[in-house]
């Protein structure tokens, strides 16, 4: 029997206070309006940006579904909705592309202007389509994919290769093309250079494989929790390095090793300390550094002219610099092609329902990426 145009009810991960473990609910989930699209997930991520949330690090109004990176299948459309129909594999995109706005429009752009961030929790008509026990939940990023049925904005979706295992390219939602595309896309890694990776969580490792297929000759991991170290190596690290190791401040080691400093660097953590670090390492007069990871949401940098006035290239990406419908669909069939290897992140498979479980890995690095089944 269709479900199309009715409410469904549904499982959901529901986050009713920060700092407090996610509760499994029933939902319903309205029926997509105009121009939206509602997808059952069948396989989702689990990322550190949720675990902001979680934390408060990333203010969002609560009660509210997370979850960002993921892949499904679409339910049913809105009217107007031409780019995807029932049946078809999708990935849902917390980046939007619009293709109208300036950003869009701007060849080297793709922080469209229609994205929910700083997270307001509404669809792009500033409602909602989930209520639980009665109170309506927020949406996280436009996308909320911890339910097994959500429903997203057109724009923020992309059809992908119907032959795709979706339990591994959710991964290229967020964390895989996030790293990668941070490497070959935004810093642009030339071949016969030197790298500095700093976090090697499944993002950080993301970018060592985006810096290893640009053709980096060196790529030096760093991180203090030396069990991420092998993985590294596995994926395209050519050394690791441990900050807690040297008495010196981890910018100076890395200038030491690297002849003044490396060609590219990279903080995939989020801390405004690696953030200096990263900058400080790559070199004074030819180096550029790049910021990944999600800065806490209240705090500043301080950092002298003089550090950047000599050359350095210093630039931030959301989502690796990727056109979201454009790039999501080229990125799967890369994958499909055997390009790159995407079962090198994935520590765990646990059912949805193991949620809180899945975070516990991650926040105390067990896990490099856990997916959750539906």
């Amino acid at each position: 029997m269709s479900t199309a145009g009715k409410v469904i009810k549904c499982k959901a991960a529901v986050l009713w206070e920060k700092n407090k473990p996610f509760s499994i609910e029933e939902v319903e989930v309205a029926p997509p309006k105009a121009h939206e699209v509602r997808i059952k997930m069948v396989a989702t991520g689990i990322c550190r940006s949720d675990d902001h949330v979680v934390s408060g690090s990333i203010v969002s109004p609560l009660p509210i579904i997370l979850g960002h990176e993921a892949a499904g299948i679409v339910e049913s459309i809105g009217e107007g909705v031409t780019t995807v129909k029932p049946g078809d594999k999708v990935i849902p995109l917390f980046n939007p592309q619009c293709g109208k706005c300036r950003v869009c429009k701007h060849p080297e752009s793709n922080f469209c202007l229609k994205n929910d961030f700083p997270p307001r929790g509404t669809l792009i008509d500033g409602t909602r389509r989930f209520t639980c026990k009665g109170k309506p939940i927020y949406h996280f990023l436009g996308t909320s994919t911890f339910s097994q049925y959500t429903v997203v904005d057109e724009i923020s979706v992309a059809k992908i290769d119907a032959a795709a295992p979706l339990e591994k390219v959710c991964l290229i939602g967020c964390g895989f093309s996030t790293g990668y595309g941070s490497a070959v896309k935004v810093a642009k890694v030339t071949p016969g250079s030197t790298c500095a990776v700093f976090g090697l969580g499944g993002v950080g490792l993301s970018v060592i494989m985006g810096c290893k297929a640009a053709g980096a000759a060196r790529i030096i991991g760093v991180d203090i929790n030396k069990d991420k170290f092998p993985k590294a190596k596995e994926v395209g690290a050519t050394e690791c390095i441990n900050p807690q190791d040297y008495k010196k401040p981890i910018h100076e080691v890395i200038q030491e090793m690297s002849d003044g400093g490396v060609d590219f660097s990279f903080e995939v953590i989020g801390r405004l300390d690696t953030m200096t670090a990263a900058l400080l390492c790559c070199h004074g007069s030819c180096g550029t550094s790049v910021v990944v990871g999600v800065p806490p949401g209240s705090e500043s940098l301080t950092v002298n002219p003089l550090e950047i006035l000599t050359g350095r290239t210093w630039k931030g990406a959301i989502f690796g610099g990727y056109k979201g419908k454009d790039s999501v669909p080229k990125l799967v069939a890369d994958f499909m092609a055997n390009k790159f290897q995407l079962d090198p992140l994935i520590t765990k498979v646990l059912p949805f329902e193991k949620i809180n479980e899945g975070f516990d890995l991650l926040r105390t690095g067990k896990s490099i990426r856990t997916i959750l089944t539906f």
